[in-house]
């Protein structure tokens, strides 16, 4: 499990943004008109700053020919470069790209680049993505298990092993998390992955815990989100404690 006291750039408790929050502006120029063919040689530009303003124009760029220079680059000595690399990886999303992320999120010190790279996985849509975000969800800092859990989500159309085996850390997460927005987000992709599933056991369980927390949980909007969840599954026994709950004013 990862210290959060020995990360000094971020606050798990606050920081629960974008994986690119924090980094300082590009400049206007660089921003409204990035170049393709100028942006990939930089990629290979030995001073670091050029690397961070290409690897950041791909994050707005979908351009395949970058992705392997992407991929070296998610090793760069600078973590600004790092968590750059896997945010555009994600918008340029590619199998190749998968184990090298996974790699990386394994050793990587900087929870920045945890969180952009469990963001890159989620786009990935890859079957081999699913342990090493369930792990990230259970073992990380607070701001990479919020990104983690939402991840989860895009499993949905990987079929329905990947979809089985992502919902237990998700219900273990939903109720046991310290952290309201993690557990929101848990909800929110336990709806979108019950959506995918035939009723059964697994099944179940995810909806019997989005109802335990949607009438016990002690945040109005993780409550709300597991509310919201069931009414987008359409579960009958979901929808009948809602209409219960909201005869009893207590919704």
């Amino acid at each position: 499990m990862y210290d959060d006291d020995d990360l000094t750039l971020l606050d798990p408790e606050a920081d629960l943004q974008s994986p690119l929050d924090r980094l300082e502006p590009l400049d206007e120029e660089e921003v409204a008109k990035p170049d393709p063919e100028a942006m990939l040689a930089l990629l290979n530009a030995p001073e670091t700053h050029q690397r961070m303003v290409a690897t950041r124009a791909f994050c707005e760029l979908q351009d395949r020919r970058a992705i392997p220079h992407l991929i070296r680059l998610l090793t760069d000595a600078c973590p600004l470069v790092r968590v750059s690399a896997a945010y555009a990886l994600g918008r340029n999303p590619s199998g190749d790209a998968v184990e090298p992320l996974i790699n990386q999120l394994n050793r990587d010190w900087n929870g920045y680049v945890r969180k952009g790279i469990v963001w890159a996985l989620g786009n990935c849509r890859d079957r081999r993505s699913v342990a090493p975000l369930t792990d990230a969800l259970r073992t990380d800092i607070s701001a990479v298990r919020l990104w983690a859990a939402s991840s989860l989500a895009q499993m949905a159309e990987l079929g329905y092993e990947a979809v089985v085996a992502s919902i237990p850390p998700l219900i273990e997460a939903l109720i046991q998390d310290p952290i309201a927005a993690v557990r929101s987000n848990c909800a929110w992709s336990l709806g979108q992955l019950c959506r995918e599933l035939p009723s059964n056991v697994v099944y179940a369980g995810a909806i019997d815990a989005l109802i335990l927390v949607m009438e016990e949980d002690a945040d109005m909007g993780v409550r709300e989100d597991a509310k919201a969840s069931l009414l987008r599954v359409g579960d009958p026994r979901g929808l009948q404690v809602i209409e219960k709950m909201g005869q009893e004013g207590l919704l």
